[in-house]
């Protein structure tokens, strides 16, 4: 086998990568995926809101004349809290990350070349059996879908989730292609996601790039809901200012302060009421003005006064949390602190629904964390590893947060392509001989989501083992480690992967049965071969 001894240098996980094969960086798309575009590097202090005492916002102006889609006082549907990983470029999933197997499911072993293919050479392939135990030492099953024991997603799942959490947590892969390098990709399933019923009590949806998906990747156009456009939160400062009053709450009592708030609306709608703006559509300018003032107070009637800074949250950073304070010098670090706090936390529920080990609503229905960088394929395996280690960390604090709370999450990663490997290994200490990434290859392509639910391990549909190996990978790989395209209707076709993924997540809440009143025309066909789990909750949580 051919030997790579680390002549070439590994990036450093922040390092923007540059291949000489590639068109330079044009859109914002090209500078996430390699690296180039990053968050600021500051860390800011807690916010300075003390008072969470709640005022009700005055009947006028909940009945006003806002608009359709002006939204006030988002309930919250209580919903299973949801939030992807998006890794721009073209990351590997499938084989060194998750095991992707035949029909049999993911340990349907494929060839040692299949397996060498997606960057594990022959000594290191899950088909290999230990010969003193029997079994193959390369598959780690702690989170019920079979990894890679050495997978680096994996490794920083570990490190951020305790024993008791893991017990607790279930998966599934999709073996799904690609396009390679681009956010032409409809994957991003967040507006579906909120079709299916998930909401926030400030925000429907959150993401960590300033987009229409809230994402690097693109949303399934025919999923797209104009008023539940996701507001950007990648940085603590993000989240505290979407209740930030310019000090009026404060200086004033919070009553005082909504009151002053809905009189600056009142006076402007008077003004609006007497001008003509001589535009086109005067009366949906009008609309939007008077929605943005009603919105202003129903924010300060609500908000006002909550701390909700990611960092003063004991659960997210400090000893107790599952960031260091450390850990916020750290861009990624703190864009994952700040979507799990408005995903995973929110204000006291009214008493009467949902179970009671999810008391608290959400601040935002789901959210997208952009990762970029994963264009990784430069000559040697130590760049990937260390990406892959930190979006691990990343996830991992996903669903320790979630079990800090006591609520389910369903946490789902996918990237834009994938990566390949040409059999020569990287004997680095971070290479740690495995397969260079040479180049892409959507072929390779797949993704994957994983349940944490507090009541108890998620269980698989099928009534054997057998057939619940099948459940829990949707399509199958052919022995070559390329994607079957025929295995399901998401392998081929990545706006199917994303009604596959809303399907999966409706069935955790047991409503299976409405997808298709929900998605008239979804491309799945037959929707029990490709359900996970059973249901985690009954509708609401």
């Amino acid at each position: 086998m051919k030997r790579n001894r680390g002549s070439k240098q590994s990036f450093s996980p922040d390092e923007a990568l540059a291949h000489p094969e590639h068109h330079k960086p044009r859109s914002r798309r090209d500078f996430i995926a390699q690296g180039f575009s990053a968050g600021a590097t500051s860390v800011l202090g807690a916010s300075w809101l003390s008072n969470p005492a709640m005022a009700a916002l005055s009947a006028d102006i909940v009945a006003g004349d806002h608009g359709d889609n002006c939204q006030l006082e988002y309930g919250g549907a209580n919903k299973i809290p949801f939030i992807c990983f998006d890794l721009a470029g073209g990351a590997n999933i499938a084989g060194s990350n998750v095991l992707v197997g035949g029909p049999d499911g993911q340990k349907d072993f494929l060839s040692t070349s299949g397996y060498s293919k997606q960057g594990l050479p022959g000594d290191m392939a899950p088909s290999i059996a230990n010969p003193e135990t029997g079994v193959s030492d390369f598959i780690n099953e702690e989170l019920g879908l079979a990894f890679h024991s050495d997978s680096q997603f994996l490794a920083g799942i570990l490190e951020k989730t305790s024993e008791e959490t893991r017990g607790q947590i279930n998966g599934a892969v999709i073996a799904a292609r690609s396009e390679n390098d681009t956010g032409n990709n409809p994957h991003n399933p967040m507006y579906g996601i909120y079709r299916a019923g998930a909401a926030g009590a400030l925000l429907p949806l959150c993401g960590s790039v300033s987009s229409l998906s809230g994402g690097n990747s693109m949303s399934p156009a025919s999923m797209i809901d104009a008023a539940a456009r996701p507001t950007k939160v990648d940085r603590p400062t993000d989240v505290t200012g979407l209740v930030d009053t310019g000090g009026l709450v404060g200086l004033l009592s919070k009553d005082d302060t909504v009151a002053v708030m809905e009189a600056m609306y009142r006076v402007s709608n008077a003004k609006l009421n007497a001008v003509d703006t001589q535009r086109a559509r005067d009366d949906i300018i009008k609309q939007h003005v008077r929605c943005s003032y009603a919105k202003s107070a129903d924010i300060v009637s609500q908000f006002g006064g909550v701390d909700l800074s990611p960092l003063s949250d004991p659960n997210i950073v400090g000893e107790q949390g599952v960031f260091s304070v450390e850990d916020m010098n750290d861009r990624e670090f703190r864009k994952t602190a700040s979507v799990i706090k408005m995903v995973l936390d929110g204000p006291e529920r009214s008493a009467g629904g949902g179970a009671e080990s999810a008391s608290r609503g959400a601040y935002a229905g789901a959210g997208t964390i952009t990762m970029g960088g994963y264009d990784y394929h430069t000559g040697d395996r130590a760049t990937g590893e260390q990406r892959d280690l930190r979006a691990g960390r990343c996830m991992g604090a996903v669903l320790e947060y979630a079990a800090k709370q006591g609520k389910p999450v369903m946490m789902y990663v996918f990237s834009d392509g994938s990566v390949f490997s040409n059999g020569s290994t990287d004997d680095s200490e971070q290479g740690r001989g495995k397969g260079v990434w040479t180049g892409d290859n959507q072929q390779t392509a797949s993704a994957f989501f994983l349940v944490y639910n507090p009541g108890g391990k998620p269980e698989l549909m099928g009534g054997s083992p057998e057939q619940q190996a099948k459940q829990q990978q949707i399509g199958f790989m052919r022995a070559s480690g390329d994607v079957e395209t025929s295995s399901s209707p998401a392998a081929n076709n990545v706006n199917s992967l994303v009604e596959s993924v809303v399907l999966n997540y409706l069935a955790l809440h047991g409503e299976q049965g409405v997808f298709s009143d929900l998605f008239p025309g979804h491309s799945l066909g037959d929707l029990d071969r490709i359900t996970a789990f059973q249901p985690v909750v009954s509708g609401t949580v």
